[in-house]
């Protein structure tokens, strides 16, 4: 196993939009379905494996393309590292003062070491100065718990 990271920071009315962070239905609309239903299932089909905003299920991170990739890390705790060094980065521009406190920030890095230890993959998303947001992910890869996706960098 190893572990992938990735990190956006954009506009969060754009990471509200739901319909380029979840994937296709499986199913297709009919012809007949409702004008909002067919233009969601083309946009998703059209945007969703290729943009950059993260995926509602974070292991979907895997289906994206490998150019999303900010790290790869044989080690967990190599990964929850990197996290930490891009949690102190972006502090600063928090929009809370309380996601700024170092004890919480070095809390999350180790409940990220823990959880991916075990294989699970870690997000965390923070407000930051209007209208920014900032999210951060470690996905487990080859094999992710929770999806089977193959790995985006082809190294398994």
């Amino acid at each position: 196993m190893h572990f992938h990271g990735y990190l956006w920071a954009g506009d969060k009315a754009l990471f509200d939009k739901e319909s380029v962070r979840r994937p296709p239905s499986t199913v297709e609309p009919t012809p007949d379905s409702p004008p909002d239903l067919l233009a969601r299932y083309r946009e998703a089909v059209a945007e969703w494996r290729v943009t950059d905003v993260p995926p509602l299920e974070t292991a979907n991170w895997l289906v994206k393309p490998a150019r999303l990739i900010r790290g790869t890390w044989q080690r967990p705790e190599d990964a929850a590292a990197w996290l930490g060094q891009r949690l102190a980065e972006y502090a600063p521009r928090f929009a809370s003062r309380a996601g700024r406190d170092p004890a919480l920030l070095a809390a999350r890095v180790a409940l990220a070491t823990d959880t991916l230890r075990w294989g699970g993959d870690v997000s965390y998303g923070y407000y930051l100065t209007r209208p920014l947001f900032l999210s951060l992910a470690v996905v487990a890869c080859s094999p992710n718990r929770l999806l089977a996706h193959p790995c985006p960098a082809g190294a398994e």
